[in-house]
């Protein structure tokens, strides 16, 4: 478990551990994001005072936009070769673009939940994950708390590993940010975290076949490291 001032989805998602949570990661405007991969083509082939912008994330087209410079797995490592196997199954699979659009998810899913946007949260969601989510809101709402979450860089989002099962494939990021996480009580007063920048690192796993027409990749698994 993380320090008192980093975002609790570990504690969200704590005893769900063993359970697919699955979160579909749509732009709210209906737009592709860089998380959706293209379909191959035939016969070829995240309270409260803060609301989320209109445009959460960036939407990065997965063929039109440049790839951003990333470190990736050496590819002689096991992910590494995983990673290759992936492009094998999906032409359109590109690591470095995965984790664009892994990054425009983490900003997304933890903006939300700080914000305490249910109508926000909801289509991003499996109903088990959004009970998760809505459970811990409304436990903060009873106490009569807020979440105030900034992300203020994210300085690292690496694969951190990646697993390939027939067409289905588990790639876990490793996301360390610069954050402000302070929980202020009924009368405004910080009853947690600091109003001060610190370092926090999340695992998060993201689940898709390969072959499914739907291009969402889904968020399975999240902890503290």
């Amino acid at each position: 478990m993380g320090s008192s001032g980093s975002f609790p989805i570990d504690i969200i998602l704590f005893g769900m551990v063993a359970a697919f949570l699955v979160l579909r990661l749509r732009s709210v405007l209906g737009r592709r994001q860089g998380f959706e991969q293209r379909p191959a083509e035939p016969p070829v082939p995240a309270d409260a005072s803060r609301p989320i912008p209109a445009a959460a994330g960036p939407v990065i087209d997965g063929t039109a936009e440049p790839l951003r410079t990333r470190d990736l797995p050496d590819p002689s490592s096991t992910a590494g070769q995983v990673l290759m196997r992936m492009t094998g199954v999906d032409r359109n699979f590109h690591p470095a673009r995965f984790l664009d659009g892994a990054e425009a998810a983490f900003r997304i899913i933890v903006a939300a939940f700080a914000a305490g946007d249910r109508s926000a949260l909801r289509p991003l969601l499996s109903e088990d994950t959004f009970r998760a989510f809505d459970g811990a809101i409304s436990a903060r709402e009873a106490a009569g708390e807020s979440q105030r979450t900034e992300i203020r860089a994210i300085d690292h989002a690496t694969i951190d590993n990646a697993d390939l099962r027939g067409t289905v494939a588990d790639i876990t990021v490793r996301f360390i940010s610069d954050q402000v996480n302070i929980t202020l009580g009924r009368d405004g007063s910080p009853v947690a975290g600091a109003d001060a920048v610190t370092e926090i690192t999340d695992l998060w796993t993201f689940e898709h076949d390969l072959v499914s027409p739907d291009p969402t990749w889904r968020l399975v698994a999240a902890r503290s490291a």
